[in-house]
């Protein structure tokens, strides 16, 4: 069985956009409001590039500054992976396929 890739997208950006933030050092102080320090450049790296993680306090602080849900800041789907009959057996049949046989050890040689 072919495990599922999951892809998701940071839409941050676009619903700044949409509150009318327009600047990434904008969020630093209202963050800090919210009890999250952040420096500039992570602020900067947070808005500009997909981050691999995060804490749910900055997803929480981010939310609540731009009156969204967490959905609207992460898009979640699935990439299409190889289905059965692209190539791509969907069981193995070991009857059909050669086993290799047992080495038999002779003690008298």
């Amino acid at each position: 069985m072919t495990a599922r890739a999951v892809t998701y997208t940071w839409r941050l950006r676009e619903v700044m956009a949409a509150q009318g933030v327009w600047k990434a050092p904008d969020l630093v102080p209202l963050l800090a409001e919210r009890g999250v320090e952040l420096s500039v450049s992570q602020v900067y790296r947070l808005v500009n590039k997909t981050p691999v993680r995060m804490t749910f306090t900055t997803l929480a602080a981010l939310c609540d500054i731009l009156s969204c849900d967490p959905s609207e800041l992460i898009g979640v789907g699935v990439a299409p992976g190889p289905r059965p009959g692209n190539d791509v057996p969907a069981t193995i049949d070991l009857a059909a396929r050669r086993r290799p046989r047992r080495a038999r050890v002779d003690p008298d040689r």
